[in-house]
């Protein structure tokens, strides 16, 4: 799903909630703190490719259904659309545990400074949904998991920094690097 085309001309956002967060890894003209409504950021993907393999899979972050998520929308020049995109398609869609959606979030975090953001939200039918798992769990697959992109770890402790540089603070994240990681070198790592 494209961001819809008979906008094709103007520019677009890109809402991102993990790695995209503190790698977009694409050109953008604008980046400014969101939030998005009607899903949350939740540790809910096995990873085969990027931070894991099919036999030692890691743990990445999805959009699941429900609540809220804080995060970075980038606006995208119209004239750099078509190879975002494709970049975003060859990046997210490996395996196709996401589904492309557009949805309203809120730049700055306030309703009247609303815009419509292509974002990734995890696709519950998929074999690699990993669902609600405990601290435990999260944590064994999060140490196993090393992959293309490289360690589990790190992409775990790198989104925490980035919600942290945003004044914002993930429960469940939080705890899971303070188990990663001494609390004391989270902190001391911005």
């Amino acid at each position: 799903m494209n961001p819809p085309p008979d906008h094709a001309d103007e520019d677009f956002w890109v809402f991102g909630y993990g790695s995209l967060m503190w790698r977009p890894g694409f050109a953008f003209a604008e980046r400014r703190p969101a939030l998005l409504v009607g899903a949350h950021r939740a540790l809910c993907v096995f990873s085969y490719v990027h931070r894991g393999t099919p036999d030692r899979p890691g743990l990445v972050l999805g959009l699941d259904q429900g609540g809220a998520c804080r995060g970075i929308a980038f606006r995208v020049e119209a004239a750099r659309r078509a190879e975002t995109i494709a970049y975003l398609r060859a990046r997210e869609q490996v395996t196709a545990v996401y589904r492309e959606a557009i949805r309203s979030v809120w730049l700055d975090g306030t309703p009247e400074n609303r815009v419509s953001a292509l974002c990734y939200v995890v696709d519950r039918s998929h074999p690699q949904y990993a669902g609600r798992l405990t601290l435990e769990e999260q944590l064994h697959l999060v140490r196993q998991g090393h992959g293309q992109s490289g360690a589990n770890r790190d992409y775990v402790l790198a989104t925490v920094r980035a919600l942290e540089a945003l004044g914002c603070r993930d429960r469940d994240l939080h705890l899971l690097a303070e188990r990663l990681k001494g609390v004391h070198e989270i902190r001391a790592n911005p």
